[in-house]
C-alpha cells in the first residue's frame, strides 16, 4: 500500500504544487492513562514516549504528520487535470436514471452525465436520497468551527492536543484551532460563543494566543458516521455503482487508502485491507447512540 509520504509527493510531482506535507510531531496532553497510551501506540508501532511538563504528563510522537488541506486539494484538482480529468463545480446532481440494475447517468442542474461507471463521494451529503438513487446508511452532516490565527512563523512548530482540542502550525506562522462537533443539519453558520470557548481553550494549551485575535472563524460539514468507520462498497442497488464516503473527522488521512480499496473492489482484485468493516451491510449494523 502506498505510503502516504510517497502519495503526497506524486500529486505534488504531477501538479507541480506544494502541498506542505510536514512531519512535525504531536504532543497529547490530558491524558487520564498516559501509561495505556504509551502501550496502544508500541502495539500499533507509533514511536511514542511521556514527558513531564508545566501540564503535567504528556505524550510526545514525534512521527505524527500533517498536510495542509486547502493545498493539497489545489494540488489534487490541478494533477487530475493535468492528466486529462474534467472537474465541474456547482453541479447539484438531482436525479439518478437507471435501467436493468444498472446506473446509465446524473441528472443534474448543468447537463446530464453518463458514464459506465459511477462513483458516489459527495461527503455530508451522501446519505440524502434524490430520485432514482438511495443515500447511504447513517451518515450525516456533522458540522465544526474552526478559528485561524497568525503568528510569527517557529512561534509552534508541533501539534498540540487536549481533550478533542488541536492547534495545528502552519509553517507560516498561522495556526489552526478546532474542532467543535456540532448536530446542527446543514448549518455552516458561526457563532460569538463558540469563537470565545475555542479562543480561551487554545490560550490554555499557547498562551500567547490570548493576547491577539482570530484572524478568521468559519465552519464545515463532516461526513458524519458512527465510529467514524466510512463506507467504501459498491451500491447494493446497482452493478456499475461504488460508494465512498463517511470518513468524518479523517478524510484528509485515509484518502489515499480508501482510494486504493475502492480501486481494488471495482476491478475484483483482492485488497491489502480487508473490506468488510467498510461494507455498505456492515454501515446498516452500525448506530450513532448518544455522542458523536
Amino acid at each position: 500500500m502506498t505510503s502516504y509520504t510517497n502519495w503526497v509527493a506524486n500529486i505534488e510531482a504531477q501538479s507541480g504544487q506544494f502541498a506542505e506535507y510536514w512531519r512535525c510531531g504531536m504532543e497529547v496532553f490530558g491524558l487520564d492513562q498516559p501509561e495505556a497510551a504509551l502501550d496502544w501506540c508500541k502495539s500499533h508501532d507509533l514511536t511514542a514516549q511521556t514527558q513531564h511538563t508545566s501540564m503535567n504528563e504528556s505524550l510526545w510522537l514525534p512521527d505524527i504528520a500533517q498536510v495542509r488541506n486547502p493545498r493539497l486539494v489545489a494540488a489534487l484538482r490541478k494533477a487530475v487535470i493535468k492528466l486529462g480529468g474534467t472537474i465541474h463545480t456547482h453541479c447539484e446532481a438531482k436525479a439518478a436514471t437507471s435501467q436493468s440494475g444498472r446506473m446509465q447517468a446524473i441528472v443534474t442542474e448543468q447537463s446530464v452525465f453518463k458514464a459506465d461507471r459511477f462513483v458516489l463521494s459527495t461527503g455530508a451529503w451522501a446519505g440524502l436520497t434524490i430520485p432514482g438513487l438511495t443515500g447511504t446508511p447513517n451518515i450525516r452532516p456533522i458540522r465544526g468551527q474552526m478559528l485561524l490565527f497568525k503568528l510569527e512563523p517557529g512561534t509552534l512548530n508541533k501539534i498540540l492536543f487536549r481533550n478533542g482540542l488541536y492547534l495545528i502550525p502552519r509553517r507560516d506562522g498561522h495556526i489552526l484551532v478546532g474542532s467543535t462537533l456540532e448536530d446542527a443539519g446543514f448549518d455552516k453558520s458561526t457563532d460569538i460563543a463558540t469563537r470565545q470557548r475555542l479562543h480561551a481553550k487554545a490560550e490554555e494549551l499557547l498562551p500567547i494566543l490570548g493576547s491577539i485575535q482570530p484572524v478568521q472563524h468559519w465552519a464545515g460539514l463532516r461526513p458524519g458516521s458512527p465510529d467514524n468507520i466510512p463506507i467504501i462498497d459498491r451500491h447494493p442497488d446497482f452493478d456499475n455503482v461504488f460508494v465512498n464516503t463517511g470518513h468524518y473527522r479523517y478524510g484528509v488521512t485515509l484518502a489515499p487508502a480508501s482510494a486504493e480499496l475502492l480501486v481494488d473492489l471495482m476491478e475484483g482484485k483482492p485488497s491489502a485491507l480487508d473490506p468488510e468493516p467498510y461494507r455498505w451491510q456492515a454501515a446498516l449494523g452500525r448506530d450513532w447512540g448518544s455522542t458523536l
